[in-house]
């Protein structure tokens, strides 16, 4: 690839990932709207946000580095599992991004990620139509355990801490 090939896809990605933190922004202020004791919007969630950018972007980097590495594992891994490997690496190596992090509400991360989510899997919708109804079966019962054992586990916390 051409130098300004890829200087124009990372700029698209910057882009992208800043979209997605605008989102998350607004998502917050929405938030806050609806319930004032929640997480407020001061400088240390811009920086907390501008954090987050950063990890995304060099995750992104990242893969984009080791698809190019002789190792097959290397060249497969997803890109969430390297922008999750940055963000740990920087999360333990100083207290300061996790600090900054904290200044960001999980909710409001949580949104986007779950709309970008729903669009991708939209793209594939004419698939999941081709296979087998058995899938169905299949995705009540994974739908069900899941929701019995989150209920269960809550249950067992509550009854723990003595909240119950």
């Amino acid at each position: 690839m051409s130098n300004k090939v890829l200087q124009h896809k990372y700029i698209k990605f910057g882009l992208v990932l800043l979209l997605s933190i605008a989102l998350i922004l607004f998502t917050q202020q929405v938030k806050l709207w609806k319930n004032p004791e929640g997480t407020p919007i001061s400088m240390d969630t811009f920086i907390g946000l501008f954090v987050l950018w950063g990890f995304s972007f060099i995750g992104i980097l990242v893969s984009d580095i080791m698809k190019k590495a002789p190792v097959n594992i290397l060249k497969s891994f997803p890109v969430l599992g390297w922008v999750s490997l940055v963000s740990l690496i920087f999360c333990l190596s100083s207290n300061f991004f996790v600090q900054a992090i904290a200044a960001v509400d999980f909710l409001s991360i949580t949104t986007p990620i779950l709309a970008f989510a729903g669009i991708s899997v939209a793209d594939h919708l004419i698939d999941l139509s081709k296979t087998s109804w058995k899938v169905a079966i299949v995705a009540i019962f994974v739908f069900i355990g899941t929701y019995l054992g989150s209920a269960i586990l809550s249950q067992l916390g509550l009854w723990v801490t003595g909240k119950l």
